[in-house]
Formats: C-alpha cells, sequence, structure tokens
C-alpha cells in the first residue's frame, strides 16, 4: 500500500477531472448509490477530530482534523488522511494525504453548485473570507463561469488586502462587496452572521462553506429564507448552524437538482450549504489513485 503525500496528491489531482467527478458523485449519493454514516466528531483540546467512511464504487475513510487556533501559526486549521480500499476485496489500496483534497474538493462542489445553480451570465464574483478556502474558490470557479469582477472581504482588513494585491482584485468593505454580486463565497471562521439576505441581489447565489457547528453561523435569518440547497439533508440536519439555527427547509440536495429529481425555477436566489461529504473525499482520492496507475507514478516502484 502506497502513501501519497500532498505534493503527489498536487501533481495528480486536475481541476476539471475533480469538478467532474464531484458533480458524478453528488448525483449518485441523492440516487442512493453511496453508503455514508454521518460523520462521527470528538471534541478534543479546542479543536475536532472527525472520522468519515463512505461506500459506493469506492470506498474509504477520511481522518480528519479541524483546530481554528492554529489560524496565524504554521499548522493548517484542517489537516487530514485518507485511506482508500477496493470496495470488493476490502483491500487496502493506498493512504494519502488529505488536506489538499479537503480544500479542492470543497472548492470543486461549489463550481458544480454554481454551474447548476447561477445564472449563465454572472459576471461578479465575491470572497468572504481571504484564506484558504477563499484561495481555493478563486482557482476553481473560473472554470464554471467568466468572471469580469472579483472582490474580497475579511473580518481583518489588512489579509483582504493582501488577498487582492496578491491576486490582482478588489478588497471591499462588506456590504458593498456584496451588493449587486452575481456568486458570494462565504469562506469565514464567523460563529455570528456576516452575510445579510437584503444585501443579496435577486437570483444571486450563494455558495456557503463555513459555519461548520450546529450552533454556528454566517448567514442571516433573511438569506437562508431564499431556496436553501444542501449536500445532505442529515447532515444539514445534525450540523448546520444556518440551517439549524434559522428553521430553514432545505428545497433539495444538490445531488437531485443534478440527477432531475428536483428543479430549481431560472431567476430564483439560491443559497447552496456545503458542510462536506465523505463521498467527496473517497471519489477525490480515487481520481488521485487511479491518475497514478495511469501514469505508473510510483505505485510499483514505491517512489
Amino acid at each position: 500500500m502506497q502513501y501519497f503525500e500532498e505534493e503527489k496528491v498536487r501533481r495528480l489531482l486536475r481541476i476539471d477531472d475533480l469538478i467532474e467527478a464531484m458533480r458524478r458523485v453528488l448525483a449518485e449519493f441523492s440516487a442512493g448509490k453511496w453508503k455514508q454514516p454521518l460523520r462521527g466528531v470528538l471534541a478534543q483540546h479546542g479543536g475536532f477530530f472527525g472520522v468519515m467512511p463512505a461506500s459506493g464504487d469506492s470506498m474509504g475513510i477520511k481522518m480528519v482534523t479541524f483546530y481554528p487556533s492554529n489560524a496565524g501559526t504554521e499548522l493548517p486549521t484542517h489537516m487530514a488522511v485518507i485511506a482508500l480500499f477496493d470496495p470488493k476485496t476490502g483491500e487496502p489500496l493506498a493512504l494519502m494525504d488529505g488536506r489538499y483534497i479537503t480544500e479542492m474538493r470543497t472548492a470543486a462542489v461549489s463550481a458544480v453548485a454554481t454551474d447548476a445553480l447561477a445564472g449563465r451570465d454572472a459576471k461578479v464574483l465575491t470572497l468572504l473570507g481571504a484564506g484558504v478556502q477563499a484561495a481555493a474558490h478563486f482557482e476553481v470557479l473560473p472554470h464554471v463561469r467568466r468572471f469580469e469582477e472579483i472582490r474580497v472581504w475579511n473580518h481583518h482588513p489588512e489579509k483582504a488586502d493582501r488577498f487582492a494585491a496578491q491576486h490582482g482584485i478588489k478588497a471591499m468593505e462588506l456590504e458593498a462587496a456584496v451588493r449587486d454580486a452575481d456568486i458570494i463565497v462565504t469562506a469565514t471562521s464567523a460563529r455570528e452572521p456576516v452575510l445579510k439576505g437584503e444585501w443579496l441581489k435577486p437570483g444571486a447565489h450563494v455558495n456557503a462553506v463555513g459555519a461548520s457547528r450546529p450552533d454556528w453561523r454566517e448567514l442571516d435569518d433573511a438569506a437562508m429564507r431564499n431556496v436553501v440547497i444542501v449536500d445532505s439533508y442529515e447532515g444539514a440536519r445534525n450540523e448546520s448552524g444556518d440551517v439549524i439555527l434559522s428553521g430553514a427547509m432545505p428545497f433539495a440536495e444538490l445531488g437531485e437538482i443534478l440527477n432531475g429529481s428536483k428543479r430549481v425555477e431560472p431567476g430564483a436566489t439560491t443559497i447552496f450549504k456545503s458542510l462536506g461529504m465523505a463521498v467527496e473525499d473517497v471519489a477525490a482520492a480515487k481520481l488521485v489513485y487511479d491518475a497514478a496507475l495511469r501514469i505508473g507514478d510510483g505505485l510499483i516502484s514505491g517512489r
């Protein structure tokens, strides 16, 4: 069994392939083709340790840590390892670093949601947050829409300024950044709402990827009164403070939109609440493993 360090995962994981893999696995998940229990989470020293197994045409488990206090240190806030198995025989196939997979599959799922729910003429993207997920979404979302303007806001203005200078975009105040934006990504460490529904233009689309605990929020009640799409009904009911505390009733899983079993009316203002799922991690890990098999990248020689 081979171990894939992050450098190798980065080399093998292609964004366009990852987007298509997420599109496929989300549709399969909502069609009942995968088994995935609710994420198990243990609190430890101010952080969280999660265990995320899934089985379908691939099988594996992600073990992930989330330590918010690592922000500003040399350690990432999210770290992970993914173990991949043969679902037919149970044979262990590979163990790989899961930090980069977690980062990029989250943005790829947002790209799938954006492609399915946002207007085809979307031109203005706003990033709320200036960390790892903001950077991943900055890189991935242009694969599904052509943006004429990209904005960024952060609770710490100096971080937004640095992010804007690095990527050649605009740092703006919060409300101004959201007003008239076509697509908004909330990727913050907020525990109270930062995005107000009254700021959203009709037909806007929001990818809400922060606030991953049942008592944390990024979006206010007004925002959550729009058409809410989730990755998993069960996950949203148990893990999403935005859903739980607002009393919102999700209209659909994203996979139901993708497989055609539910349809959002054109022009609707949409909220995609993304919590992340094991099926996404396992499918992404299998994508990396298959890419290594195709090119013989160390799987036989042990390099």
